[in-house]
C-alpha cells in the first residue's frame, strides 16, 4: 500500500473524533437522532480545523444503515464507499477551479436526478466563496428549494465574501481555531501510535507552528519525522525548521536588563551568522516580550503557549521588569516588524532595534511616586507641625543662617526695605557671562515679573506639564541684585522643583527675555524662611527619587 501522509492517515472517522469543534459536532448528531436534517449548511473557518472532515463524516451518519447515537458505522460498505471517495452520490467540488457559472448549470442539473444508492445525494463544496456572482445567483434558487434528497454543505475560510442571499439559506457553523495544547494531545496520540518518541518541547513547537490548524501541525510533524527519523528533539527541530532558537529572547532580556549595547551588537551578529531572518527574530521577540508581559500581569504561566520549564522561566524572568517596562518593549518589537519589511537593509534595522531596547531607561509608575509622597507626608505630619510653631515664635528681624553655596560661596540672606518679605541681602549676580546682558533682572521689576507670570506659565504647560504643576504652587516675592526669589508654601513643593531649576531660569529668559538666577524660600505668615539643604524630606526626595539641585 502506497504511503499516506499523517494527516491524510488520521483523519478523524467519526464526530467525536474531531478536536476542538463540539460545538458543531454536538449540533449535527442531535440532528441527525431528532432526524432534524437541513438542506444546506455552511462550514466556515480557519483552513485545517475540520471543516471538509466533518462534512465527509456528515455524509456518512446520514446515509448509514447502521449509524448509531449520530455516528456512522464505518464498517458498511456505505461509510467505505464515502471514506474511500468511491460513492456516486456523495459529490465533492472545488470551488476555486470550478467557479463559474457553466459549472453551476451542470451541478443544478445533475441535482435533478436522484441518488443511485444512498438515502441523500450530498454536495460538498469547498472554498465556495471563491464564485463569481453570476455562478451564486445560479446556485440561489436549487439551495432554497432543492429536492427532498440533496444536502448541500458550503465550506469556506471567507465567509464574508458569500453573498448575503446565499448565506441566509444555509444553517451556519463557524469552526474555530484549534488551541495548541488540544493540537499537542493529537500529536501525543500520533507519535504515540507511529512509535515515534518526542520530546516535550518539540511537541510545544510543532503545535505553535501549525498556528490554530490541525492539518499545518501534522503536515510540520511529517517534515520533523522525515528529517529525525523516529526520535525527535527540540534541538533538531529546531535545525530543520529554521527556528530561531528560544533562548535567544531570553539573552536578549538578560542585555536589556544589563544595558548592554555591545553584546546586543554581538548578538545581531550571531543571528545573521547563523541565517535567521531579521524579520523572524523580531517577531519572535514579539511574542517574547508579550509572555513576559502576561507573567508579569497575571503572576501566572497559563496563558503562554510553551513548555512547563519555560513557562517557569517567563515568570522568573518577568519579576526583573516593570510592567510599563514590558508594554514599551512589546511596542517598540511591533513597530520595528512593520518597519523593517520595508528597508533596504534589514541588519542595521535590527541592530537600531535592539540598542533602543537595552538603552531604554526604565519608567517610573507616577501612582507609586504620589504614594511614596502622600506616605511621605502623612509621617512628617507631625514634625512639620512644630517647625510651623517655632517658625511663628521667632522675631520678625530673625536672620537665618547662610544657605548652601550656589557655586563657590552664597551670601546670608537679609531683610530688604522695599518688600514686607524678608529676602536675601545684596548678592552678586550670578556670572553667566563677563557683560550682563541687557534684559537682566536687574533691570526688571518684581511687579513686571508678576505682571507676566502667568504668561510663563502657559508656556510652560505647554512645554512640560510636570513643572508647570510644581510651579503653580509658587510665586514671585522679590527681584534682587541679578536674583529672582520664589516663594513656596512648604520643604516640599521646594523639594519637588528645585531639579527643574536650570530649565525653569531657561524658560524665564525665552518667554519674558530676563536673563535670571532662582532661588526658593518658605513664605510662611508673610515672612520668608530659609530651607534647610540637610533637612530629612529633601535628603528623601534626593535618595528615593533621585532628585538634585541643578545650579
Amino acid at each position: 500500500m502506497s504511503y499516506l501522509v499523517t494527516a491524510r492517515k488520521w483523519r478523524p472517522m467519526r464526530f467525536d473524533e474531531v478536536t476542538a469543534q463540539e460545538h458543531v459536532t454536538v449540533t449535527m448528531k442531535n440532528a441527525i437522532i431528532r432526524n432534524r436534517i437541513a438542506h444546506a449548511y455552511l462550514f466556515s473557518g480557519p483552513s485545517g480545523v475540520g471543516k471538509t472532515t466533518t462534512a465527509r463524516i456528515f455524509a456518512k451518519a446520514i446515509n448509514c444503515p447502521k449509524v448509531k447515537d449520530g455516528e456512522p458505522c464505518n464498517e458498511c460498505d456505505i461509510c467505505k464507499e464515502v471514506t474511500e471517495g468511491r460513492s456516486l452520490d456523495v459529490i465533492e467540488i472545488d470551488g476555486a477551479s470550478n467557479r463559474g457559472i457553466d459549472e453551476i448549470r451542470d451541478l443544478r442539473e445533475s441535482v435533478r436526478y436522484a441518488p443511485s444508492r444512498l438515502k441523500y445525494k450530498v454536495y460538498i463544496i469547498d472554498e465556495v466563496h471563491m464564485l463569481t456572482k453570476e455562478a451564486f445567483n445560479a446556485l440561489l434558487k436549487t439551495l432554497e428549494e432543492p429536492p427532498a434528497y440533496a444536502v448541500f454543505v458550503l465550506a469556506t475560510t471567507e465567509p464574508h465574501k458569500v453573498l448575503p442571499t446565499i448565506l441566509t439559506r444555509c444553517q451556519r457553523f463557524d469552526f474555530k481555531r484549534i488551541e495548541i495544547e488540544q493540537i499537542i494531545d493529537r500529536l501525543r496520540f500520533i507519535a504515540r501510535e507511529e512509535k515515534i518518541t518526542v520530546d516535550e518541547e518539540s511537541f510545544v513547537t510543532i503545535a505553535k507552528k501549525g498556528d490554530g490548524s490541525m492539518r499545518d501541525a501534522l503536515s510540520i510533524f511529517d517534515q520533523v519525522a522525515a528529517f529525525c527519523g523516529s526520535e525527535i528533539k527540540h534541538e533538531v527541530v529546531v535545525n530543520a525548521l529554521s527556528l530561531v532558537d528560544s533562548e535567544l529572547f531570553f539573552e536578549t532580556t538578560g542585555l536589556i536588563g544589563e544595558n548592554d549595547s555591545k553584546g546586543a551588537i554581538e548578538l545581531v551578529s550571531r543571528i545573521v551568522t547563523r541565517g535567521y531572518d531579521p524579520v523572524d527574530f523580531l517577531q519572535g521577540l514579539s511574542e517574547h516580550f508579550r509572555n513576559l508581559l502576561v507573567a508579569s500581569t497575571t503572576g501566572k504561566a497559563d496563558l503562554i503557549e510553551a513548555s512547563q520549564d519555560y513557562r517557569k522561566r517567563y515568570l522568573d524572568t518577568a519579576a526583573g521588569f516593570g510592567k510599563l517596562d514590558l508594554l514599551r518593549m512589546l511596542k517598540l518589537t511591533s513597530e520595528a516588524v512593520q518597519q523593517i519589511k520595508y528597508v533596504s537593509q534589514p541588519r542595521i534595522k535590527l541592530e537600531m532595534t535592539l540598542l533602543q531596547l537595552v538603552n531604554m531607561e526604565r519608567a517610573v509608575d507616577l501612582r507609586d511616586l504620589l504614594r511614596k509622597v502622600e506616605e511621605l507626608k502623612k509621617n512628617s505630619a507631625n514634625r512639620v507641625s512644630e517647625m510651623t510653631t517655632t517658625r511663628t515664635a521667632r522675631p520678625a528681624q530673625y536672620q537665618p543662617p547662610p544657605a548652601p553655596p550656589l557655586k563657590e560661596t552664597r551670601p546670608a540672606y537679609a531683610e530688604r526695605k522695599t518688600s514686607p518679605l524678608s529676602l536675601p541681602a545684596q548678592r552678586p549676580a550670578p556670572k553667566v557671562q563677563e557683560e550682563r546682558p541687557a534684559n537682566s533682572v536687574t533691570e526688571t521689576s518684581l511687579q513686571e515679573i508678576n505682571v507676566r507670570w502667568d504668561e510663563l506659565l502657559l508656556a510652560i504647560r505647554k512645554e512640560r506639564i510636570g513643572v508647570w504643576s510644581q510651579l503653580i504652587n509658587l510665586k514671585p516675592i522679590g527681584v534682587q541684585n541679578g536674583w529672582l526669589m520664589l516663594g513656596a508654601p512648604n520643604e516640599i513643593v521646594i523639594g519637588m522643583t528645585k531639579p527643574y531649576k536650570t530649565y525653569i531660569q531657561e524658560a524665564i529668559q525665552r518667554t519674558l527675555g530676563a536673563r535670571v538666577a532662582i532661588d526658593f524660600t518658605i513664605v510662611d505668615g508673610g515672612q520668608a524662611v530659609d530651607t534647610d539643604a540637610n533637612d530629612p524630606l529633601v535628603k528623601y526626595l534626593k535618595d528615593e527619587f533621585g532628585a538634585e539641585p541643578l545650579e
